[in-house]
């Protein structure tokens, strides 16, 4: 039986999509969905509903986007092109105009599986209307709290969302964030989980900054044995004796290379895997280390998931490496504590690694010199003295472009930029241009976190900021921008005017 209703509702939201793309409005990744939904509302359901592999949904404050474009290059690679909100439109009318985009004006798709990232207040109502096969859930961290509230609110959320799933759902959890792992007591659906059991990782972390550090069971604190950030790691109970569940997939061993890449060793039920990830940082290998199981239970050949990972590149403004004009530029998002804290991190021991191997050869250079001079004790002792980290050039410390807006996508409220720790940038930064509707606020916060005055300018304008920033690149140095959400795609946009880029919506 032909379904006129939504029939009409496809041609209307296809309609949409070309003229907002024709009249250069945008890509044509949400309003298309708007028009849809008003036609008909069930329109998302029976799109769900024709697809015969069903539907794969990825959530969570950090990390959604890159863990689905890696599930996604995957399953094409598979021979299984999924229908994907690759622009990242992630909420409902965003998944509803995917699903539009992905099917004929005759209401039928070539594409076989669903794969949606989703906003974490949108996941309930998603997960309503497609009932998944498949999903996958991150982490969950303080983000806007002006539009999600409290962590505990939107776990309650997700709890009654997934309560609601059948027996045929697999739901896939991170046992290392207590307040995700316990998202699975209980549940009809059948629930995996994976982990990081590299304790070398928890070096370092950021231990202050704690969202679900209290039992979900009883309410008591939990005892960490290992923290990795925020309050990612091994946990347990000492009152009720809940605990860490032990993963399905885990990631036995992590090497980090920089800002270039990392190794990965893990296991997974029957087998174990080694992989070469061309993304740096631990949330990077923990996005991999979740699509690789997300992979696996959609039944892809470990071969294949490894072939198209070591080949993967970032999502638009997630590590996404971009020539601009000729010097290299990166661009890495930050929207909350967590993430910003993460990303400073990577970018610090990336800097001392390449520190310790500029001081190495300096000290090379100087023995060397030390021993031509022999006879001449004093000068040879200068010469070695000579060697500290305080004298680095330029090019061996940090040049950033910060961009922080305060827009409704990016939250109003930024006093998350205190609970990040911007103080690992003390004494390693040799110029931040600060840019965006928040840049006095975002130049305060350096300057408490002990980045030098001197170090610092503000111009608000981000096509401006930009030009500052590269004006006082050295030659060989990499300018990192850290914009907000809105701040990114307004950074993009200009790379894009200038043809240095594409478009996200074409990527």
């Amino acid at each position: 039986m032909i379904d006129i209703r939504l029939l009409l509702a496809v041609a209307a939201g296809k309609s949409t999509g070309v003229a907002s793309r024709v009249l250069r409005r945008g890509g044509g990744t949400t309003l298309p969905g708007v028009v849809a939904r008003r036609i008909d509302p069930l329109a998302l359901r029976k799109l769900a509903a024709a697809l015969p592999q069903g539907v794969v949904l990825v959530s969570g404050t950090n990390g959604k986007t890159t863990t689905t474009r890696m599930i996604a290059a995957t399953l094409a690679d598979d021979g299984r092109a999924p229908l994907h909100n690759r622009a990242g439109a992630n909420l409902i009318s965003g998944v509803t105009a995917t699903a539009l985009a992905g099917v004929s004006f005759g209401g039928r798709s070539p594409a076989r599986i669903g794969l949606f990232e989703t906003d974490e207040a949108a996941f309930p109502g998603i997960a309503a209307e497609t009932t998944p096969r498949l999903v996958v859930l991150h982490n969950l961290f303080r983000d806007q709290l002006d539009r999600y509230g409290e962590v505990d609110t939107v776990a309650k959320e997700w709890r009654s969302a997934l309560e609601r799933l059948p027996a045929m759902t697999t739901v896939l959890l991170n046992a290392d964030d207590p307040a995700v792992a316990a998202l699975g007591e209980g549940l009809s659906a059948r629930v995996r989980f994976y982990g990081l059991n590299d304790r070398r990782h928890a070096a370092g972390a950021a231990a202050q900054i704690g969202d679900a550090r209290f039992c979900r069971r009883c309410g008591a604190p939990y005892r960490y044995t290992a923290l990795f950030y925020a309050h990612v790691g091994h946990y347990r109970c000492d009152r009720c004796s809940a605990a860490r569940p032990t993963p399905d997939y885990a990631l036995e061993r992590l090497d980090l290379h920089g800002v270039e890449e990392s190794m990965l060793c893990l296991t997974f039920p029957g087998g174990a895997m080694e992989l070469h990830l061309p993304l740096p940082g631990l949330y990077n290998a923990i996005n991999a280390l979740a699509a690789i199981a997300a992979c696996l239970e959609l039944g892809v050949p470990a071969p294949r998931i490894r072939a198209t990972l070591e080949h993967f590149d970032a999502a638009f403004g997630r590590i996404e490496r971009v020539d601009a004009g000729g010097r290299p530029l990166l661009i890495a998002l930050i929207k909350n504590p967590v993430g910003a804290t993460e990303t400073i991190r990577m970018l610090t021991d990336a800097l001392n690694v390449e520190c310790s191997t500029h001081v190495a050869t300096l000290q090379s250079n100087a023995a060397q010199a030390a021993e031509t001079l022999q006879g001449d004790t004093a000068l040879a002792e200068r010469s070695q003295c000579s060697v500290s980290t305080n004298n680095l050039h330029p090019s061996t410390l940090l040049h950033l472009l910060i961009l922080i807006n305060d827009r409704h996508a990016d939250g109003t409220d930024v006093s998350w930029l205190w609970d990040a720790e911007f103080e690992r940038l003390a004494g390693r930064v040799a110029r931040a241009t600060i840019g965006g509707t928040r840049a006095a606020d975002m130049a305060v916060r350096l300057k408490y976190a002990g980045v030098e005055s001197e170090c610092i300018s503000v111009v608000d304008d981000p096509a401006d900021a930009l030009d500052a920033a590269l004006e006082r690149l050295p030659a060989g140095a990499t300018l990192y921008a850290l914009p907000t959400y809105t701040a990114m795609l307004d950074l993009r946009a200009e790379l894009v005017r200038r043809r240095w880029t594409r478009p996200f919506w074409e990527d």
